[in-house]
């Protein structure tokens, strides 16, 4: 079960990214915050639930929320600042989004690179502890899902219909037969990772 929150009194935002694996386009993150009280019986941890599900959560995470936000970070960028960092300052994004400054922020996973002033928490495997997080991790995955689907209409060949730009044997096999394409992430050095294997 969920937390429903850190702490009774501070105003906390959950954070969360994805797409930090993958080897093709951009990393997004979210922040939300939610009511003290929140309870949703499916909420989780974004890869625990199924594709449907996470579209329903999202829509009802969307609808519940005090506030959220949204953002992202290119595969131009991940390849200047690499995808530690990059990762960060998508948070950082989603953060600066928000209409509503919170008084804690609640990182999924074990570094940040603090934003102003605000004070954090990092929590390994937080998006399967606390509601806030959990939610976010909803709505990075699901809004970088859409942006890879949009993407696949470009360059169907890769497959990101299906793998969101993760290291897939479709992914990799299409990388070796046709090369990179321009949203491939170049620091990645893919092709002679590919040589050697995952």
């Amino acid at each position: 079960m969920l937390k429903s929150c850190y702490t009774i009194d501070l105003l906390e935002a959950g954070c969360d990214e994805a797409g930090r694996g993958c080897l093709a386009g951009p990393v997004f993150a979210a922040a939300v915050i939610l009511p003290k009280d929140y309870s949703n019986p499916i909420l989780n941890d974004s890869k625990q639930i199924n594709e449907k599900n996470r579209y329903e959560l999202r829509a009802q995470i969307e609808q519940d929320a005090i506030v959220f936000a949204v953002a992202s970070v290119s595969h131009e960028e991940i390849d200047q600042i690499n995808i530690l960092n990059a990762s960060y300052l998508a948070m950082h994004r989603a953060i600066e989004k928000l209409s509503k400054k919170p008084e804690l922020l609640l990182i999924d996973g074990n570094r940040f690179n603090p934003y102003k002033d605000i004070k954090h928490e990092c929590i390994i495997k937080g998006d399967g502890k606390y509601a806030s997080i959990a939610a976010a991790s909803i709505l990075a995955k699901t809004y970088r899902d859409d942006h890879m689907l949009e993407l696949d209409k470009e360059y169907p060949a890769y497959g990101w219909k299906g793998n969101k730009g993760y290291p897939t044997r479709k992914h990799r096999d299409a990388i070796m037969q046709i090369g990179l394409s321009p949203f491939h992430r170049k620091s990645f050095k893919t092709a002679e990772q590919l040589k050697i294997g995952f």
